[in-house]
C-alpha cells in the first residue's frame, strides 16, 4: 500500500496554550496554523496567573500524530507553556503532551478512557532506579504520570476556566 492509497486516521484534540508573551502569539498562530495547513486565528485572553502573558484554547481535528507535530513546532520557544491532547481512535492510542520551559516535554500515551499507559520497561526502570537507592518509588512513578509539569501547570489552567475554545481542522 503507498501512501497515496493508505487509509488516513483522523482523531481530534485540543492545545492548551496557558501563558505566552504577547510578541510570541502570532508565531503560535503560525506555527499551529502550518502543522494543520489552514490559517488559525486563536482568541487570545489575559492570563491572570502571569500578568503580561496571554493564554487559548484551540480544539482541533487531524491525522493521528498532529499533537505529536504541533508539540514540536513550539517547544523551543521560552517563556511559553502548553498541553496537547490527542484522542485515540480505533487505529491509535491517544497522546498527551506537556511542556514548561523549566521541565521541556512530557508525553504520556493515552488509553480510550483517558488513563495515562506507561509501558513496561519505563516501569522496571522506575523500580530499579529506587532499588539502588537513586530516587524512591513514589519519586519515579509521579515522573511517569506527569506530576512535575502537572504542578506547575495547575495555576495556569485554573487561571483559564471558562475561556472559549475554537475548532480547527487540518486539511487532510
Amino acid at each position: 500500500m503507498t501512501a497515496s492509497t493508505a487509509t488516513r486516521v483522523v482523531t481530534r484534540g485540543v492545545l492548551f496554550v496557558h501563558s505566552s508573551p504577547s510578541a510570541l502569539c502570532p508565531h503560535i498562530e503560525w506555527a499551529v496554523g502550518g502543522v494543520l495547513g489552514a490559517a488559525t486565528n486563536m482568541h487570545w485572553t489575559p492570563q491572570p496567573a502571569q500578568p503580561g502573558s496571554y493564554r487559548t484554547e484551540m480544539s482541533w481535528m487531524g491525522e493521528a500524530g498532529t499533537a505529536s507535530a504541533i508539540t514540536s513546532a513550539l517547544r523551543g520557544w521560552n517563556h511559553l507553556r502548553f498541553e496537547v491532547t490527542e484522542e485515540p481512535t480505533p487505529a491509535t492510542e491517544g497522546a498527551r503532551y506537556s511542556f514548561t520551559p523549566d521541565l521541556g516535554v512530557f508525553h504520556a500515551v493515552t488509553g480510550i478512557h483517558g488513563d495515562l499507559m506507561i509501558p513496561e520497561d519505563r516501569l522496571k526502570a522506575a523500580v530499579v532506579k529506587a532499588a539502588v537507592g537513586a530516587t524512591t518509588l513514589a519519586q519515579e512513578i509521579d515522573k511517569l504520570l506527569g506530576k512535575p509539569w502537572d504542578d506547575e501547570l495547575e495555576t495556569f489552567r485554573h487561571a483559564g476556566e471558562g475561556a472559549p475554545v475554537r475548532w480547527l481542522h487540518q486539511v487532510v
